[in-house]
């Protein structure tokens, strides 16, 4: 279905010059994303101008993408390991880092011109599983970043459009590095300028007193990397209008008797409520809602927001079935709100030091059918990412980091404060989620077809 035509690799250009030489140390942040899965995600455009053509956009992408790596320039190198060593010879420590040797980032041209938008849209239907295939680096590790690429490109030609796909080492940096990435690059390829508006700053936070690089007490791959292939999912999108939004934040607040309770952390308490509510969990049954939490403001002093790498931590709710459904949107979300309130400097420097003595990896494993995984945010500029031919109708992403409860967050396409859900869910779980009366009061299970 999807035909190669041809691959390259796009390096920087002019070629950089780490100010530090050739390593770029990894923070804690970055180290604890080794073991789970690149960042995958893509643009749907529609119809593209009969004036542009495909050369000149391959073109264009590729002299952008070069640019944008001179000013990104860890992204086109490659992870290296270095290891410690006794007297006999026994390792007793490693140390990954990326040296920035400007190997480049992988940019492959494909073809899948018996798929047209709409197919992609699948409105009313679950995300199409061939959508993966418009993906690299379809089940790697962030480690094997040693020997991929950092930054993965595939462009694929539709019937009447084309998806631009992008794999992003997990470990080289965050979800909002990576929409700093693309938007940057969006930003030389239709402007055509060499100086982008938000340069990033790529110095590594290391805490007060810890200097790099890190080591980390393992002596083998298998010590810390988790390969997990979970069993077949359904994914689907859900749409919030705008309007549903500010009803089911109302709601939450008023339960709560506060103003302060966010759309996010409604919205969240929601998921939380009625996948837990669709497994049928036992009400004696301890359930997770997992959320992500930027770092870059909460720290003191605060990070820029162009800084580049990791900086988020995971916040872990828990309560039993019984607690979180016999009670109101408003206690769930009031858990959230608590949790994130109290997430400050002096938890999140707590948190660097633990895993300094401890360190722990993310593995996907970790996530069982107690646990809803929520990750990404409606803030992330995604379609900001207009490279001259237009905004995208949508936005999806590959099979990278997905298990049962997995949920992602996107604006929605209209903007507004709408969102998209792309849920991933057992075939029976979802089944019972598209019937729950509270989830099919805010949530619309049709995808719009935004075509120009």
């Amino acid at each position: 279905m999807v035909h190669l035509i041809s691959k390259c690799l796009v390096k920087a250009s002019p070629p950089p010059k780490h100010p530090a030489g050739q390593k770029c140390h990894l923070a804690t942040w970055d180290l604890a994303k080794l073991s789970s899965n690149y960042i995958q995600k893509g643009h749907l455009y529609a119809y593209v101008p009969a004036t542009i053509s495909i050369d000149n956009i391959i073109h264009n992408l590729k002299t952008s993408l070069s640019t944008t790596l001179h000013h990104f320039y860890p992204l086109a190198g490659r992870f290296s390991t270095q290891y410690e060593l006794d007297s006999d010879g026994k390792v007793t420590g490693t140390f990954v880092f990326i040296d920035c040797n400007n190997e480049g980032a992988e940019f492959v041209h494909a073809e899948a011109k018996s798929i047209s938008v709409e197919d992609v849209l699948a409105p009313n239907s679950d995300v199409p599983t061939f959508i993966q295939s418009f993906f690299q680096l379809d089940g790697a590790s962030n480690y094997d970043g040693h020997s991929f690429s950092l930054v993965a490109v595939q462009l694929t030609v539709l019937a009447d459009g084309i998806f631009l796909a992008c794999s992003f080492n997990h470990a080289a940096a965050d979800g909002t590095s990576f929409w700093h990435f693309m938007n940057t690059w969006a930003e030389i390829s239709r402007t055509k300028t060499t100086v982008p508006s938000r340069p990033p700053v790529l110095g590594r936070y290391f805490m007060d007193g810890i200097k790099p690089p890190l080591k980390l007490p393992v002596s083998y791959e298998s010590d810390f990397i988790d390969r997990f292939s979970p069993p077949p999912l359904r994914e689907k999108i859900f749409h919030l209008t705008s309007e549903a939004i500010a009803k089911l934040k109302a709601k939450a607040n008023e339960e709560s008797g506060t103003n302060n309770i966010s759309s996010y952390q409604s919205i969240s308490a929601l998921i939380w409520r009625c996948i837990s509510r669709a497994r049928r969990l036992p009400a004696d049954k301890l359930t997770t809602c997992r959320v992500s939490i930027q770092n870059r403001t909460r720290l003191q002093p605060p990070l820029s927001p162009n800084y580049f790498g990791n900086s988020y931590n995971v916040l872990s709710m828990t309560a039993t079935a019984g607690e979180l459904l016999g009670n109101g949107i408003g206690w769930a979300a009031g858990r959230i709100h608590e949790a994130v309130v109290a997430h400050k400097d002096d938890t999140i420097r707590g948190i660097m030091r633990n895993w300094m003595e401890s360190p722990v990896f993310s593995k996907l494993s970790l996530v069982d059918e107690s646990t809803v995984a929520i990750s990404s945010s409606p803030r992330f500029d995604m379609y900001g990412c207009e490279f001259g031919w237009g905004k995208a109708v949508a936005l999806r992403s590959g099979s990278a980091n997905k298990v049962d409860g997995k949920v992602m967050y996107y604006p929605g396409w209209e903007g507004g404060g709408s969102v998209d859900l792309e849920v991933c869910l057992l075939p029976k779980f979802m089944t019972a989620l598209e019937s729950d009366p509270e989830f099919k009061d805010v949530v619309s299970p049709a995808v719009p077809l935004h075509l120009p």
